[in-house]
């Protein structure tokens, strides 16, 4: 195993700002604790998330690096006490609390998952945030069943397309809105049920006659704003609703009635801040019920574009274009 150097080359900006602000710099290769592991980086997942801290919306929570980067995968190069001794060397991806855009991040050791033969490290990179954001939202929170019909919003993002294909494996009638007609076939290829294009069709109207009137069982919303009374509109008697961002505003009108008579349930989270015992039981049911998927060939996650680490403001930049699944930044072999 190669000798780990004192120095590494990180996206770790100084400032808030738009993407010009993401330029390489020289940190320190950080140093496992107790339960972690040190991740040499060959690969990591750019999200939307990571545009909020760029621009000083989502600050890192308490003790997590100010590097950017929620999830990374790569080879395991040194241990922290308290770590089983096999896991180096190891292909490892993993969801982490920041520090992905390096050559090396610290990572729980039981936010880990193995990479499979049936991954590139370029996929297993795009994997953690979206599958840990969408199993603990849409299957534990609103606790999706075989059967469940769910709408979501942003149908051929990183965290729609999770969605669209775990629907598929766990027989969920997935019905998502998209912003074209090309992306609306690119939903129905990968799996959804129904795709909406909302820029030329009313989304409430459409589900009403998708289901017949029943409407939906969950929908996942990262929307916010004017979207929440809508889908309210769109949800069937015991619907629940799960918020996971605020793009279109974090200010809603609700119609309380409505819940009462349908008997809703609102809810939403944010995973980041949440601790490691809660992520680590995440990490465990995922391992036991979604990860055979994966090792058989059936989970694979949508990349739409890779960029060198150097060319972080260009994988930001793809971000706000007409992008259909992840964009992944290549930092070591992969």
């Amino acid at each position: 195993m190669a000798e780990i150097p004192d120095w590494m080359t990180a996206i770790d900006p100084s400032a808030k700002g738009g993407p010009e602000i993401l330029v390489p710099e020289k940190r320190p290769v950080p140093k496992p604790g107790r339960e972690q592991l040190l991740i040499r980086v060959a690969a990591a997942g750019v999200n939307r998330p990571d545009v909020s801290q760029r621009i000083g919306a989502y600050p890192p929570p308490p003790g997590a690096p100010s590097i950017l980067g929620l999830e990374v995968a790569g080879e395991v190069v040194a241990l922290g006490e308290g770590v089983m001794p096999e896991l180096l060397g190891q292909p490892v991806c993993a969801l982490v609390a920041g520090g992905g855009y390096a050559e090396y991040v610290v990572a729980e050791a039981g936010l880990c998952l193995p990479v499979p033969n049936t991954l590139s490290m370029v996929e297993a990179a795009a994997i953690p945030e979206t599958l840990f954001t969408v199993w603990s939202n849409v299957f534990e929170r609103a606790y999706a069943a075989d059967g469940d019909r769910l709408l979501v919003h942003g149908g051929t993002s990183g965290i729609g397309t999770m969605a669209i294909l775990l629907g598929r494996i766990f027989q969920i009638e997935t019905i998502v809105t998209v912003g074209s007609d090309d992306k609306a076939a690119a939903a129905l290829k990968l799996g959804a049920a129904h795709a909406i294009n909302y820029r030329s069709q009313d989304y409430v109207e459409e589900v009403r006659r998708i289901t017949g009137g029943k409407g939906v069982d969950v929908v996942l919303d990262m929307v916010g704003g004017d979207y929440v009374p809508r889908n309210i509109e769109c949800m069937a008697d015991d619907g629940r609703h799960v918020s996971i961002a605020v793009l279109g505003g974090p200010k809603a009108e609700i119609p309380l009635w409505k819940i009462m008579q349908k008997r809703l349930t609102l809810t939403g989270s944010t995973l980041r801040p949440r601790n490691v015992a809660f992520k680590a039981a995440v990490a465990q049911e995922i391992a036991s019920v979604v990860w055979p998927h994966v090792e058989e060939g059936r989970l694979k996650p949508v990349i739409d574009a890779t960029f060198p680490l150097e060319r972080a403001a260009d994988a930001h930049r793809r971000l706000d274009e007409d992008h259909i699944g992840k964009v992944v930044l290549l930092v070591g072999s992969s």
